[in-house]
């Protein structure tokens, strides 16, 4: 077998996405480290960074995702000059916060939402409580006959170009000296309980002194070969883009009763919701092909409860769809980020299941300082450690979408 004849690495990261990205940026840029970064598919035509529809929010009930998303949302105000690469633009990311807002269409929605709020503001979250008639006045497109109560993000909950931040973390990257290399890993090679190197279907062996598994929805293969038991498997999620008659002033990111979830972009909208396997007798099955769109949940689920929330949408049109893989953690879907149980040189940070893209600045800082031994300001990571799965105390998280 060839090895490979670069010098080693300070650090070898197995993914290329934008978790893999930030962390090897933060990696160069805070720390100083010599990084590689290999990627099976420099394309990220099935990646969860490409597809996802990158939006951000603060209405956790856990602490942690709270702080995680707090300093993310202020990395990205500031990614013009976080990120900026001499002799290139500004990288721009289109940034808007129009908040979240939550329904509650019955007593319990109403007492759940109540019960988080002082949770939230706690842990720093700007989230107003809002009654019928307050909703009334702000949204009067919106029907509000069958709901109690409104949870809106006053601050930091929105939207962004969510392949524009990957590829400013990649520009950045590379600037910084991180080589970004075509590869796809197939296998490591131990001795004792470190990682020694990295061996690639193309026969070549990548060594370094430590190595981070950030593939995403395809990181449990990998982690397997370490003997890590990581439950995190592709979930596809359809997501509808559509035309309105009429425009929705000051329109936020709604989150329905009825799971239904829909926002504005760019001259018209996009909604998604849970597939209908997940209300009926079948199961979520990993993997199914991207291109297999679920037009009979727009039609028969979404369209239907987005004419009840939105008397306008009784006429939408329908323009295009696509889907993307969440990198479900079926522990408890909470990002799994920090040391690899039992080996002391490894690290991941996968399994988001969904808030991935809007945490990736905040992950990176915090997992590239814990591997480089350094400093950043990011919250820690502890909350989210691997090590959970093998305690078996799940991070339970109440608002998931």
């Amino acid at each position: 077998m060839q090895t490979q004849n670069q010098p080693s690495a300070d650090v070898l990261i197995v993914g290329g996405g934008v978790m893999g990205a930030a962390t090897a940026c933060f990696l160069a840029r805070d720390h100083g480290a010599q990084v590689v970064v290999l990627e099976r598919d420099p394309s990220y035509a099935r990646a969860s960074s490409a597809l996802s529809a990158s939006s951000i929010r603060q209405q956790f009930s856990q602490p942690a995702n709270i702080a995680l998303s707090l300093w993310s949302v202020a990395f990205m105000r500031r990614v013009a000059d976080e990120l900026a690469v001499a002799g290139d633009m500004p990288p721009q990311i289109g940034l808007v916060e129009p908040g979240y807002l939550y329904l509650a269409a019955t007593a319990e929605g109403a007492t759940a939402l109540r019960r988080l709020h002082p949770q939230q503001t706690e842990a720093g979250a700007q989230i107003a409580l809002l009654d019928a008639a307050a909703m009334a006045q702000r949204w009067p497109w919106l029907n509000l006959s069958d709901l109690q109560l409104g949870a809106l993000g006053l601050t930091g909950e929105g939207w962004f170009d969510g392949p524009a931040l990957h590829q400013a973390f990649r520009r950045k990257a590379r600037d910084c000296g991180v080589r970004f290399v075509e590869s796809e890993a197939c296998g490591w090679q131990t001795q004792g309980k470190r990682v020694e190197a990295v061996h690639d279907r193309s026969g070549r062996v990548w060594a370094a002194d430590r190595f981070v598994l950030a593939s995403g929805a395809w990181s449990a293969p990998l982690a397997a070969a370490l003997g890590v038991a990581l439950p995190v498997a592709p979930k596809k999620r359809d997501v509808f883009v559509f035309d309105a008659t009429v425009g929705l002033p000051g329109c936020p990111l709604v989150i329905d009763p009825s799971g239904l979830w829909f926002r504005p972009e760019g001259r018209g909208f996009i909604c998604g919701g849970p597939p209908r396997s997940l209300a009926g007798a079948e199961a979520d099955p990993d993997e199914p092909p991207l291109d297999r769109i679920d037009h009979g949940l727009f039609d028969d689920v979404l369209w239907p409860a987005l004419a009840q929330r939105v008397p306008a949408f009784e006429a939408l049109r329908l323009r295009s769809a696509w889907a993307g893989y969440y990198e479900m953690n079926a522990f408890d879907h909470n990002g799994l980020a920090g040391a690899l149980p039992g080996w002391a040189n490894a690290y991941t940070a996968c399994g988001f299941s969904g808030h991935g893209m809007q945490q990736a600045p905040a992950v990176g800082s915090a997992l590239a300082a814990q591997i480089a031994g350094g400093a950043s300001s990011a919250p820690s990571l502890a909350a989210l450690s691997p090590q959970r799965l093998i305690n078996g105390q799940p991070l339970l998280e109440a608002n998931v979408i």
